[in-house]
C-alpha cells in the first residue's frame, strides 16, 4: 500500500505555530490548556485570563465537558440586528463553530480572517484583520462587528483593544473566547454580552443615545439570560400589579437594546452566571435580584425580592404575589409529576428547571449543572437543598452519568451522552437544551408546560423495557459491530491468548534485569 503522507512530506511542509520555542512539549492546537495559557500570559494576556478565572472560576470541579465555549458568543452575535461577525481562528475550529451555528439556524454570513505562522508571529494578523474589519464597516448595513479571537490568536496575544472603537460610524466590539480561559458556550454569551453593554454604558455617559423602538412609561426591569420567548411576556404580567414592567432581555437583538436595559429599575439575574454582565449594571448603578418566578416558591420570593429593590408599596406586593401564587398552585395541581427524575445540563437554568418539578410532585435527588456557583444562583441552591436535593456545580459528564447510577432516576433529564447512557439502561431520558429549554418556566404559564413532555417520557418505561429484553445483549460486547453470522463466544480461546499476553508481558519486564 503506498504511504501517500510520506511521497507528499517533502512537497510541502505544512504551518506550525511554534508556542513553545524552548521545544518542550507540545504546542498549538493540541498543546492542552495548560500550555495554551502559559502561551498567552507570555504573551501578555495575563490581564484578561485572571479577569476570566475571577468570573468564571471552575471549582469545586475542573472544566466540564461542552461545546467550544465560542459557539456562546457567536450565537448572541448572530441573533442581532444589523451586527456583522466575524471570528480569528484556526480553519477547523472555525469550520466547527460555523456548521454548528447554521444547523441553528443563524442564516447569517460569519466573516473569517484566516492566518499562517509567518503571520501569526509578525503581527500581520492583526493588521489583516483590521482590514478586513475596515471594508466591511459599512453603517448602511451594520450598526456593529463583533471581532473574536479564537485560542490561538488569544495564546499569541493578537491585540483586538488596539482596533478602533468604530469605523465609518459602525461600532468594533473585539473579545477573546479561548477555550482555555471560557469554560462553557453558556458563560461565552456573558463575555460578548458584557463587553457590548460596556461599551453602550460608556456611550450613554457621553451624551444622547437612541431610544429604543418601544418604551414603557413604567419603571422596567432588565431580564439578564436567554429564555424562551414566553417568558418574558409572562414576567411582564407578573410585573404588572407592581407597577412594573419587563423590560429587555440581555443578551439583547439590536444594540438599542443596551441602552434601555441599562435605563432600568433593577436587573433580574434569571441566569445567575452572568458575571460580566452584572459588572456593567453595577456600574450604572443598578440594583440585581437572583432567582426567577417558577413555581409558587420561587415566585413569591421572587416578587418580594422585586418589589423590594424598586421600592414598592407592601399593599401592591402582596396583592401581586396572592394573585399569582393561587393561580401557580391551581396550574401545579392540575398537571402533576410523578417519579424520581435527575437533572443535568449546561445551560444555566437547570436549578430553576428542578424547582419547578419538584413543586410539580416529583423527587428530583439530583441536580449537575456546567455553570459556576454565583451568589445570584444562592436562593435556588438553598431551597433546593433545603429539599434535600445534591446541588452539582461545574458537573462534569462522569459525575451526571453517575448520579444517574446511583440513584436510578424514573427520568434522567440531561445533555446528550446522559440521555444515551440512560436509554442504554432502559431508562427514559430527555434532551435537557432541545425538549426542557425550548418551553416556559416563568410564572403560571410555566407552573404546567414541563409536566406533558416529562409525564410523556416516564410513561416510556415499559416500553424501554420490552425493547431491552427483545434485543438483549445485542449490539454489546463481542456481539458488536456487523457480523454475517451470529457471534460465538470461545472462552477457551480467550484464556489461552490471555495466558499468553501475560507470559509476553512478564518476559519483557525482565529484559536487562
Amino acid at each position: 500500500m503506498t504511504d501517500f503522507a510520506s511521497d507528499v512530506a517533502d512537497a510541502r511542509e505544512p504551518d506550525r505555530l511554534d508556542l513553545d520555542p524552548d521545544g518542550a512539549g507540545d504546542s498549538g492546537c493540541h498543546g492542552g490548556a495548560e500550555r495554551m495559557q502559559e502561551a498567552a500570559r507570555k504573551a501578555g494576556q495575563s490581564e484578561l485570563l485572571d479577569r476570566y478565572a475571577a468570573d468564571y472560576p471552575k471549582g469545586p470541579h475542573d472544566q466540564p465537558q461542552s461545546m467550544c465555549p465560542a459557539f456562546g458568543s457567536l450565537r448572541v452575535g448572530l441573533r442581532m440586528r444589523r451586527t456583522a461577525t466575524v471570528l480569528s481562528g484556526s480553519a477547523c475550529c472555525v469550520y466547527g463553530l460555523t456548521f454548528t451555528s447554521h444547523f441553528y439556524g443563524a442564516r447569517r454570513t460569519v466573516g473569517y480572517v484566516p492566518f499562517s505562522s509567518e503571520t501569526l508571529v509578525t503581527g500581520k494578523l492583526f493588521e489583516d484583520i483590521k482590514e478586513a474589519v475596515e471594508q466591511l464597516a459599512d453603517p448602511d448595513q451594520y450598526d456593529t462587528i463583533v471581532v473574536t479571537n479564537l485560542c490561538v490568536p488569544t495564546a499569541s496575544g493578537v491585540p483586538l483593544r488596539l482596533l478602533p472603537d468604530q469605523i465609518n460610524g459602525v461600532r468594533i466590539v473585539g473579545i477573546d473566547v479561548p477555550g482555555f480561559g471560557v469554560p462553557t458556550h453558556a458563560e461565552a454569551k456573558d463575555v460578548l454580552a458584557g463587553a457590548m453593554l460596556e461599551y453602550a454604558r460608556k456611550e450613554a455617559e457621553l451624551g444622547p443615545v437612541a431610544a429604543p423602538k418601544e418604551r414603557s412609561d413604567r419603571p422596567t426591569v432588565t431580564l439578564l439570560g436567554e429564555m424562551f420567548p414566553a417568558d418574558p411576556v409572562g414576567i411582564g404580567m407578573m410585573l404588572e400589579p407592581l407597577g412594573l414592567a419587563a423590560g429587555p432581555v440581555v443578551p439583547t437583538r439590536e444594540w438599542r437594546e443596551l441602552y434601555a436595559a441599562l435605563d432600568c429599575a433593577t436587573v433580574a439575574a434569571i441566569h445567575p452566571f452572568y458575571t460580566a454582565s452584572i459588572r456593567e449594571f453595577d456600574k450604572a448603578g443598578r440594583s440585581v435580584v437572583g432567582s426567577a418566578p417558577v413555581g409558587a416558591d420561587g415566585t413569591a420570593a421572587w416578587l418580594e425580592a422585586i418589589g423590594s429593590a424598586c421600592n414598592v408599596e407592601r399593599a401592591k406586593i402582596d396583592a401581586a404575589k396572592d394573585a399569582m401564587v393561587g393561580a401557580i398552585r391551581g396550574a401545579l395541581a392540575a398537571m402533576p409529576v410523578k417519579g424520581r427524575i435527575t437533572v443535568s445540563g449546561y445551560e444555566g437554568s437547570e436549578l430553576l428547571v428542578a424547582r419547578l418539578l419538584i413543586e410539580s410532585g416529583a423527587e428530583v435527588p439530583y441536580v449537575g449543572t456546567a455553570c459556576p456557583k454565583t451568589p445570584w444562583s444562592d436562593p435556588d441552591r438553598d431551597w433546593l437543598e433545603a429539599k434535600d436535593v445534591r446541588v452539582n456545580y461545574r458537573a462534569s459528564l462522569e459525575e451526571d452519568i453517575a448520579a444517574v447510577e446511583e440513584f436510578g432516576p424514573d427520568l434522567a433529564i440531561g445533555t446528550t451522552p446522559v440521555v444515551q447512557h440512560a436509554k442504554q439502561n432502559a431508562v427514559p431520558a430527555l434532551y435537557f437544551t432541545n425538549l426542557i429549554s425550548a418551553r416556559p418556566l416563568m410564572g403560571p404559564a410555566g407552573a404546567g408546560s414541563l409536566a406533558q413532555v416529562v409525564n410523556a417520557a416516564l410513561a416510556n418505561k415499559a416500553r424501554f423495557d420490552r425493547m431491552s429484553e427483545f434485543f438483549g445483549d445485542a449490539g454489546t460486547g463481542d456481539a458488536a459491530g456487523i457480523w454475517e453470522d451470529t457471534p460465538v463466544d470461545r472462552p477457551k480461546f480467550k484464556k489461552k491468548f490471555a495466558a499468553q499476553t501475560a507470559a509476553a508481558i512478564k518476559a519483557a519486564g525482565a529484559v536487562g534485569t
